[in-house]
């Protein structure tokens, strides 16, 4: 789904104004700022006290969620009103756009949240990526309708990504998906049980995704929405890092924590540096080639008008930055996991707290010095350098492991790999 956000914005790029495609950009952040709070709260939860429950009890932990899904969904909304009122006297147009879109479109996607928590806890996958694929398919379609039609423009793909969402919805109820008849199953109880967990459970997710968004809000603010939107370019073009770092992770963890739970703990350590160290080898090539075809890469995600321009040049140089250290990534990423598998959540959420203090930090400080969005994407080594220091240090007191042993472990892996690749093709007819 991560290549088709990168359509996704490829489209827009090429059709919306700097400053549109940096409100439309805003919008998606704060919205999945708030967004993060009903999904950290209720989808962790569910997944919890439903997985591996029959009959009544799955019933009243799926109704319990719906009722705590509407009551958020109605107070936020509430909260959203009241900001109406308050239009008159902003006169930020994009701070305007999220007051006057985020309400509906919120309520619409409840159905739809809550339908793919249910199919994740199932292990539905194959209905997840039809649901998916039905979302951001829809959006996509209606932009492509816009584009042919001549009517494209922010408030048209502000209405293109609602009708994707009412679409979706309507067929996960209509294929029974979301269970919304469970809701009058749900139990006082139940309730609180979800209510007492997800509180605890929301912090770290709504922390992890202001290190994620607090560059968005923080350009917008000191630099405007058409900086945001130039931003958002080499952003977009690294979420196809995230496609074999996920991967990694959901074969990784599952090792990782049965080796745990086995009392293996030195297995636990193996497993995180010959995942870590692999996917790290895999990235030091792709990075290096991205680093030498950044402004191609800006010029194909965005199109010729922003090729030679000021801001192409700031989009490839951005884009040059993240590379250069997007392949340590891994080592990050596995740490921060590897936390919670050792049970250490609390450490996890510190090592998060401190990464944002370190990115706000750093991008103030960026922006002070460089006055525009490069120094935002250079102070961006900040937060990695912290996290992974203070990750390490934490998690040595539990595994025995080293930096220098990933990239060992990881040139080792990869070596092996390659070795078998080659006899393969040596034995083939």
């Amino acid at each position: 789904m991560a290549v088709v956000g990168v359509v996704q914005a490829g489209l827009l790029y090429r059709h919306l104004s700097l400053a549109d495609m940096g409100c439309w950009v805003f919008f998606l952040t704060v919205f999945g700022l708030i967004d993060t709070f009903r999904t950290g709260f209720l989808s962790t939860a569910l997944i919890k006290f439903y997985a591996g429950t029959e009959g009544q009890r799955a019933k009243e932990v799926i109704g319990s969620v719906w009722y705590l899904g509407i009551v958020i969904t109605t107070v936020l909304i509430a909260i959203n009103i009241l900001a109406f009122f308050l239009l008159g006297f902003i006169h930020n147009e994009a701070i305007a756009v999220c007051i006057k879109w985020f309400g509906i479109t919120f309520l619409f996607t409840l159905p739809l949240s809550i339908a793919s928590w249910i199919m994740g806890a199932d292990q539905q996958f194959g209905k997840l990526l039809m649901q998916r694929v039905l979302n951001q398919g829809s959006i996509i379609l209606f932009i492509v309708i816009l584009i042919f039609t001549g009517h494209i423009n922010l408030q048209t793909v502000l209405m293109a990504n609602l009708a994707g969402c009412v679409i979706t919805s309507v067929v996960c109820f209509a294929a029974r998906w979301t269970r919304f008849r469970t809701l009058f199953s749900r139990s006082k109880a139940c309730i609180l049980e979800v209510y007492h967990f997800g509180k605890y459970s929301v912090g770290t997710s709504i922390s992890t995704n202001l290190l994620r968004s607090s560059d968005s809000f923080i350009i917008t603010f000191m630099l405007g929405p058409a900086a945001l939107a130039v931003y958002s370019i080499p952003m977009r073009l690294m979420a196809i890092i995230e496609i074999p770092l996920t991967s990694f992770l959901a074969t990784g963890m599952p090792e990782m924590s049965a080796a745990f739970n086995q009392n293996r703990i030195k297995d636990v350590a193996n497993i995180m540096q010959k995942y870590a160290g692999m996917l790290t080898m895999a990235l030091i090539p792709v990075s290096l080639v991205g680093i030498a075809l950044a402004p191609m890469a800006v010029g194909i995600l965005s199109g010729a008008k922003y090729i030679g321009t000021h801001e192409g040049v700031l989009a490839a140089t951005a884009l040059r930055i993240f590379l250069t250290f997007a392949m340590f990534y891994p080592i990050d990423r596995f740490i921060g996991v590897s936390l919670d598998i050792v049970h250490q959540p609390k450490a996890n959420f510190i090592k998060v707290l401190l990464m944002l203090a370190a990115n706000i930090i750093g991008d103030f400080s960026g922006i002070y010095i460089f006055h525009n969005v490069d120094g935002v994407a250079l102070a961006t080594l900040l937060p990695f350098l912290v996290g992974v220091g203070y990750g390490y240090y934490r998690l040595r007191k539990y595994l025995d492991f080293s930096i220098g042993g990933i990239f060992k472990t990881g040139y080792t892996e990869v070596k092996i790999l390659l070795q078998q690749y080659t006899n393969k093709k040596k034995l083939a007819p």
